[in-house]
Formats: C-alpha cells, structure tokens, sequence
C-alpha cells in the first residue's frame, strides 16, 4: 500500500485460531487433515495454512 509521501507500507494479514479455520468453508474439505496439522490456540494467517498443508500433502510416502 502506498502513503500520500509516496512511501510503500507492508499491510498485515489478518490471523486465525484453528478453530476458526477449521470451522471456514474455504477448508470444509481439508478440515481432517488441518485438525491434525494445526496447532490448539494458536494462530495462523491463511497463506501459513496453505503451507503447512502442502507441505503434508507432497509428502514422500514411506
């Protein structure tokens, strides 16, 4: 985001607890694998959520 002086400012993104992620319909199909992955009372924008379930899902199988 730029200011009126023309200086660029990182906007912060907003935070969520696992219970309202696991409750949102963006992941109603991942919930299971969320509830395991995340951590109780703390929280997560939702790009750190996309990552720790990617980082799951490509997972080598052993």
């Amino acid at each position: 985001m730029e200011t009126a002086e023309g200086k660029v400012t990182k906007t912060a993104e907003s935070r969520y607890t696992k219970e309202q992620i696991l409750s949102s319909a963006t992941f109603a199909g991942r919930r299971d694998i969320l509830n395991v992955l995340l951590t109780d009372g703390a929280e997560y924008t939702i790009g750190e959520v996309n990552r720790v379930m990617d980082g799951w899902l490509k997972k080598e199988v052993r």
